[in-house]
Protein backbone atom coordinates (compact mmCIF):
# COMPACT_ATOMS: atom_id res chain seq x y z
CA UNK A 1 0.00 0.00 0.00
CA UNK A 2 2.52 2.25 0.81
CA UNK A 3 4.85 1.77 -2.28
CA UNK A 4 1.39 2.44 -4.44
CA UNK A 5 0.88 5.49 -2.39
CA UNK A 6 4.63 6.55 -3.14
CA UNK A 7 3.75 5.46 -6.94
CA UNK A 8 1.03 7.48 -7.38
CA UNK A 9 2.51 10.65 -5.92
CA UNK A 10 5.79 10.64 -7.92
CA UNK A 11 3.85 9.87 -11.17
CA UNK A 12 1.61 12.97 -10.19
CA UNK A 13 4.58 14.89 -9.56
CA UNK A 14 6.07 14.09 -13.11
CA UNK A 15 2.39 14.37 -14.58
CA UNK A 16 2.85 18.16 -13.47
CA UNK A 17 6.00 18.69 -14.26
CA UNK A 18 5.76 17.58 -17.83
CA UNK A 19 2.30 19.74 -18.00
CA UNK A 20 3.84 23.01 -16.80
CA UNK A 21 6.53 22.09 -19.47
CA UNK A 22 3.93 21.84 -22.32
CA UNK A 23 2.70 25.05 -20.99
CA UNK A 24 5.99 27.01 -21.12
CA UNK A 25 6.57 25.48 -25.21
CA UNK A 26 3.37 26.58 -25.72
CA UNK A 27 4.56 29.97 -24.37
CA UNK A 28 7.81 30.03 -27.02
CA UNK A 29 5.92 29.08 -29.86
CA UNK A 30 5.47 31.27 -32.85
CA UNK A 31 2.90 30.66 -36.03
CA UNK A 32 3.76 32.21 -38.82
CA UNK A 33 1.90 33.11 -42.26
CA UNK A 34 3.27 34.08 -45.41
CA UNK A 35 0.52 34.82 -47.97
CA UNK A 36 1.04 36.84 -51.32
CA UNK A 37 -2.19 38.86 -51.35
CA UNK A 38 -2.12 39.66 -54.81
CA UNK A 39 -3.14 43.26 -54.08
CA UNK A 40 -6.34 42.32 -52.50
CA UNK A 41 -8.12 41.13 -55.83
CA UNK A 42 -9.52 37.45 -55.38
CA UNK A 43 -8.89 34.98 -58.76
CA UNK A 44 -12.67 35.89 -59.18
CA UNK A 45 -11.25 39.41 -59.97
CA UNK A 46 -13.55 40.90 -57.43
CA UNK A 47 -11.92 42.51 -53.67
CA UNK A 48 -13.94 40.38 -51.51
CA UNK A 49 -11.56 40.95 -48.24
CA UNK A 50 -13.89 38.62 -46.04
CA UNK A 51 -12.08 35.49 -48.39
CA UNK A 52 -8.52 36.31 -47.54
CA UNK A 53 -9.13 37.35 -44.36
CA UNK A 54 -10.73 33.58 -43.57
CA UNK A 55 -7.87 32.35 -44.73
CA UNK A 56 -5.79 33.83 -42.30
CA UNK A 57 -8.30 32.97 -39.50
CA UNK A 58 -8.17 29.43 -40.49
CA UNK A 59 -4.39 29.01 -40.50
CA UNK A 60 -4.38 30.81 -37.11
CA UNK A 61 -0.86 32.26 -37.03
CA UNK A 62 0.50 34.89 -34.36
CA UNK A 63 2.64 36.99 -37.54
CA UNK A 64 1.75 37.33 -41.15
CA UNK A 65 3.67 38.55 -43.88
CA UNK A 66 2.16 39.85 -46.62
CA UNK A 67 3.49 40.81 -49.91
CA UNK A 68 1.94 43.11 -52.62
CA UNK A 69 0.00 45.17 -50.37
CA UNK A 70 -2.22 48.37 -51.88
CA UNK A 71 -2.54 51.07 -49.49
CA UNK A 72 -5.53 52.95 -51.02
CA UNK A 73 -4.46 52.70 -54.78
CA UNK A 74 -7.51 52.99 -57.25
CA UNK A 75 -7.02 49.52 -58.55
CA UNK A 76 -7.49 48.16 -54.96
CA UNK A 77 -10.51 50.65 -54.92
CA UNK A 78 -8.57 52.56 -52.64
CA UNK A 79 -8.56 50.50 -49.39
CA UNK A 80 -5.66 50.31 -47.16
CA UNK A 81 -5.39 46.79 -47.38
CA UNK A 82 -3.03 46.01 -44.45
CA UNK A 83 -5.84 47.93 -41.80
CA UNK A 84 -8.96 46.25 -43.77
CA UNK A 85 -7.48 42.69 -43.08
CA UNK A 86 -6.08 43.33 -39.57
CA UNK A 87 -9.89 44.64 -38.77
CA UNK A 88 -11.05 41.41 -39.88
CA UNK A 89 -8.58 39.26 -38.07
CA UNK A 90 -8.29 40.65 -35.33
CA UNK A 91 -4.48 41.50 -35.64
CA UNK A 92 -2.49 45.27 -35.78
CA UNK A 93 -1.37 45.62 -38.95
CA UNK A 94 1.58 47.82 -40.37
CA UNK A 95 2.06 48.45 -43.76
CA UNK A 96 5.61 49.49 -45.26
CA UNK A 97 5.77 51.21 -48.84
CA UNK A 98 8.07 50.24 -51.45
CA UNK A 99 6.85 52.64 -54.07
CA UNK A 100 4.62 55.17 -54.83
CA UNK A 101 1.43 53.42 -57.00
CA UNK A 102 -1.40 54.32 -58.94
CA UNK A 103 -2.85 57.10 -56.82
CA UNK A 104 -1.35 55.10 -53.40
CA UNK A 105 1.17 53.49 -52.66
CA UNK A 106 2.60 49.54 -52.68
CA UNK A 107 4.74 47.56 -50.59
CA UNK A 108 4.84 44.77 -47.59
CA UNK A 109 2.45 44.48 -44.28
CA UNK A 110 2.70 42.55 -41.71
CA UNK A 111 -0.05 41.60 -39.14
CA UNK A 112 0.67 40.47 -35.62
CA UNK A 113 -0.98 38.95 -32.92
CA UNK A 114 1.02 41.12 -30.81
CA UNK A 115 1.91 44.98 -29.69
CA UNK A 116 5.09 46.04 -31.80
CA UNK A 117 7.65 47.50 -29.43
CA UNK A 118 9.79 48.94 -32.45
CA UNK A 119 9.45 48.43 -36.59
CA UNK A 120 11.93 49.66 -39.31
CA UNK A 121 11.40 49.69 -43.02
CA UNK A 122 14.38 49.22 -45.37
CA UNK A 123 14.53 49.70 -48.90
CA UNK A 124 16.22 47.17 -50.93
CA UNK A 125 18.53 48.25 -53.91
CA UNK A 126 17.25 47.29 -57.47
CA UNK A 127 18.16 47.84 -61.15
CA UNK A 128 16.92 50.22 -63.43
CA UNK A 129 13.41 49.99 -65.13
CA UNK A 130 12.74 47.26 -61.82
CA UNK A 131 10.19 47.63 -59.41
CA UNK A 132 11.40 48.96 -55.99
CA UNK A 133 10.73 46.73 -52.92
CA UNK A 134 11.20 47.01 -49.53
CA UNK A 135 11.94 44.73 -46.02
CA UNK A 136 9.81 45.51 -42.91
CA UNK A 137 10.97 44.38 -39.87
CA UNK A 138 8.76 44.76 -36.14
CA UNK A 139 10.08 43.60 -33.00
CA UNK A 140 7.58 41.89 -30.42
CA UNK A 141 7.56 40.56 -27.28
CA UNK A 142 6.20 36.55 -27.26
CA UNK A 143 4.27 34.91 -24.67
CA UNK A 144 7.03 33.84 -23.03
CA UNK A 145 8.23 37.04 -22.35
CA UNK A 146 10.88 36.44 -24.88
CA UNK A 147 11.65 39.39 -27.36
CA UNK A 148 11.66 38.61 -31.07
CA UNK A 149 12.23 40.11 -34.41
CA UNK A 150 10.26 39.66 -37.77
CA UNK A 151 11.14 40.23 -41.33
CA UNK A 152 8.86 40.15 -44.25
CA UNK A 153 9.94 41.02 -47.51
CA UNK A 154 9.30 40.23 -51.82
CA UNK A 155 12.18 40.31 -53.92
CA UNK A 156 11.77 40.90 -57.46
CA UNK A 157 9.76 38.71 -60.04
CA UNK A 158 11.43 39.73 -63.24
CA UNK A 159 15.39 38.59 -63.05
CA UNK A 160 18.06 37.27 -60.87
CA UNK A 161 20.41 39.95 -60.86
CA UNK A 162 18.04 41.98 -59.00
CA UNK A 163 17.22 39.47 -56.53
CA UNK A 164 20.64 38.72 -55.26
CA UNK A 165 21.63 42.52 -54.57
CA UNK A 166 18.52 42.39 -52.06
CA UNK A 167 19.50 38.92 -50.55
CA UNK A 168 22.64 40.95 -49.79
CA UNK A 169 20.98 43.94 -48.48
CA UNK A 170 18.53 41.76 -46.15
CA UNK A 171 21.73 39.63 -44.66
CA UNK A 172 23.70 42.76 -44.29
CA UNK A 173 20.64 44.29 -42.39
CA UNK A 174 19.17 42.10 -40.19
CA UNK A 175 21.50 39.09 -39.59
CA UNK A 176 23.57 41.17 -37.30
CA UNK A 177 20.15 41.43 -35.18
CA UNK A 178 20.39 41.11 -30.94
CA UNK A 179 16.99 39.51 -30.68
CA UNK A 180 16.54 36.13 -32.86
CA UNK A 181 14.75 36.67 -36.21
CA UNK A 182 12.39 35.21 -38.57
CA UNK A 183 11.97 36.25 -41.95
CA UNK A 184 9.13 35.33 -44.33
CA UNK A 185 8.16 36.41 -47.96
CA UNK A 186 7.88 35.40 -51.68
CA UNK A 187 11.38 35.27 -52.39
CA UNK A 188 10.55 34.72 -56.14
CA UNK A 189 13.07 32.06 -56.79
CA UNK A 190 13.71 27.90 -56.41
CA UNK A 191 15.56 25.85 -53.75
CA UNK A 192 18.98 25.50 -55.22
CA UNK A 193 19.13 28.98 -57.15
CA UNK A 194 21.60 31.50 -56.40
CA UNK A 195 19.06 33.79 -54.24
CA UNK A 196 18.07 30.54 -51.75
CA UNK A 197 21.32 30.12 -51.52
CA UNK A 198 22.90 33.20 -50.34
CA UNK A 199 19.77 33.12 -48.20
CA UNK A 200 20.75 30.03 -46.26
CA UNK A 201 24.43 31.20 -45.48
CA UNK A 202 22.96 32.69 -43.04
CA UNK A 203 19.31 31.60 -42.11
CA UNK A 204 18.06 28.18 -41.50
CA UNK A 205 15.07 27.50 -43.78
CA UNK A 206 11.99 25.33 -42.78
CA UNK A 207 10.49 23.13 -46.38
CA UNK A 208 12.16 19.64 -46.81
CA UNK A 209 14.92 20.11 -49.25
CA UNK A 210 14.85 17.01 -50.25
CA UNK A 211 11.27 17.04 -51.22
CA UNK A 212 9.95 20.59 -50.95
CA UNK A 213 5.97 21.04 -50.95
CA UNK A 214 5.43 23.84 -54.50
CA UNK A 215 3.85 27.18 -53.61
CA UNK A 216 3.21 28.59 -57.03
CA UNK A 217 0.71 29.06 -58.69
CA UNK A 218 -2.17 27.71 -56.40
CA UNK A 219 -4.32 26.37 -58.68
CA UNK A 220 -1.47 23.67 -59.47
CA UNK A 221 1.66 24.27 -57.84
CA UNK A 222 4.65 23.65 -60.04
CA UNK A 223 7.44 25.60 -58.14
CA UNK A 224 8.57 26.85 -54.23
CA UNK A 225 8.95 30.16 -54.03
CA UNK A 226 7.54 31.33 -50.74
CA UNK A 227 9.74 30.65 -47.95
CA UNK A 228 9.99 31.12 -44.38
CA UNK A 229 13.60 31.22 -42.27
CA UNK A 230 15.17 32.15 -39.04
CA UNK A 231 18.77 33.11 -37.44
CA UNK A 232 20.39 32.08 -35.50
CA UNK A 233 20.06 28.34 -36.28
CA UNK A 234 20.59 27.21 -32.46
CA UNK A 235 17.43 29.52 -31.33
CA UNK A 236 14.43 27.92 -33.11
CA UNK A 237 13.05 24.29 -33.42
CA UNK A 238 10.52 23.50 -36.27
CA UNK A 239 7.36 21.87 -35.06
CA UNK A 240 5.08 22.09 -38.42
CA UNK A 241 4.97 23.40 -41.75
CA UNK A 242 1.81 23.36 -43.86
CA UNK A 243 1.30 24.89 -47.34
CA UNK A 244 -2.25 25.73 -47.66
CA UNK A 245 -3.31 26.27 -51.51
CA UNK A 246 -6.68 28.32 -52.19
CA UNK A 247 -6.86 29.08 -55.88
CA UNK A 248 -9.92 32.02 -55.49
CA UNK A 249 -8.18 33.81 -52.37
CA UNK A 250 -4.80 34.56 -54.07
CA UNK A 251 -2.67 33.07 -56.81
CA UNK A 252 0.33 31.81 -54.15
CA UNK A 253 -0.71 29.03 -51.85
CA UNK A 254 0.19 30.19 -48.35
CA UNK A 255 2.80 28.83 -46.32
CA UNK A 256 2.28 28.56 -42.75
CA UNK A 257 5.40 27.26 -40.05
CA UNK A 258 5.41 27.14 -36.55
CA UNK A 259 8.44 27.37 -34.84
CA UNK A 260 9.64 27.04 -31.29
CA UNK A 261 12.19 29.51 -29.60
CA UNK A 262 14.66 27.80 -27.85
CA UNK A 263 16.20 28.74 -24.24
Amino acid sequence: MLFRTIFIFAFSIFALAATAQTKEQRKRTVRILTFNIYHGETMKGDFDLDILADLIKRANPDLVAMQEVDFKTRRAKNYDLATELGWRTKMAPLFARAMPFDGGEYGEAILSRWSMINSRNVALPYLEGKEPRAALMITVVIDSGDTISFVATHLDHEGPESRVIQVKKINEEFTNNIHPTILAGDLNDTPGSETINLFEKYWTTTYNKSNPEFTFPSDKPNRKIDYIMFHPANRWKVNETKVICDSIATDHCVYLVELELLP
